[in-house]
């Protein structure tokens, strides 16, 4: 239902890594969703494995002009690919899944020593209100509708957001306000995509906010080489985390 073509936002959101890092290697997206991202590293990667529990036939059909991406269904928590990639990147999908420390496991393993590894994932911190209370409406209530009557109410609910955003949250003086960062990109973005932003918070099947604490368990000095380790709050809604894992 919905198109995410923002590379400004993936190049963001992979920072301090850069699509120059996935030149010319062997990528593995975890949770390629409908291959929108899977765009941006095929024809830069020398091959790339996109791998998706229930999207990948569509990632497929939208990226096949590439020969170098193979499509994969797969729990990316359990599965086996029986081999190992230069760089394994995983962008907004790890805080989905059932369990987020078995899926980061899961994708270290699939990670060559000296490759790098690519998160980026919703934070527990500055996300207080989606938290406590969409998610338990999340729970009692949007779970149980359509999801096409679910993206006209995430219309409603973009466009009730509009008047605030362009009003209350331009002013500099009010930046203690909760989401005053993540609104900043609301405004870069179009109405379409501001609306799969809020369609995302009301129909994943459940969301396991990362704390910062649980960042530096994940990419930690025994698993990465030190000076590589960058855990970096993005729009003060969730964290970007690359590292260069150990030989």
């Amino acid at each position: 239902m919905f198109q995410d073509h923002e590379r400004f936002l993936f190049e963001e959101w992979i920072a301090p890594a850069t699509l120059a890092d996935f030149q010319a290697k062997d990528v593995l997206e975890a949770g390629c969703g409908g291959g929108q991202h899977t765009a941006f590293i095929a024809p830069i990667a020398a091959s790339a494995t996109a791998v998706d529990l229930n999207t990948a036939d569509l990632a497929r059909e939208r990226n096949r002009q590439f020969a170098n991406v193979t499509f994969v269904e797969a729990d990316i928590a359990t599965m086996d690919l029986g081999r190992q990639f230069d760089v394994v990147c995983c962008i907004g999908v790890i805080h989905h899944t059932d369990d987020p420390d078995r899926t980061f496991a899961n994708l270290y393993g699939h990670c060559k020593p000296g490759g790098r590894m690519i998160v980026w994932t919703y934070s527990a911190e500055g996300n207080g209100l989606v938290r406590f209370c969409v998610e338990p409406l999340r729970k009692l209530l949007f779970r149980h509708i359509r999801r096409r009557t679910l993206a006209l109410v995430s219309r409603f609910i973009t466009a009730l957001l509009y008047p605030f955003v362009y009003s209350v949250y331009r002013i500099e003086q009010l930046r203690f306000l909760p989401y005053f960062e993540y609104f900043r990109n609301f405004r870069r973005l179009s109405f379409e995509r501001n609306v799969l932003n809020v369609f995302d918070k009301l129909n994943a099947p459940q969301t396991r906010f990362t704390t910062r604490t649980k960042c530096s368990e994940w990419f930690n000095r025994h698993r990465f080489e030190e000076e590589s380790i960058s855990i970096r709050p993005y729009a003060g809604v969730s964290y970007s985390l690359t590292g260069i894992k150990r030989p």
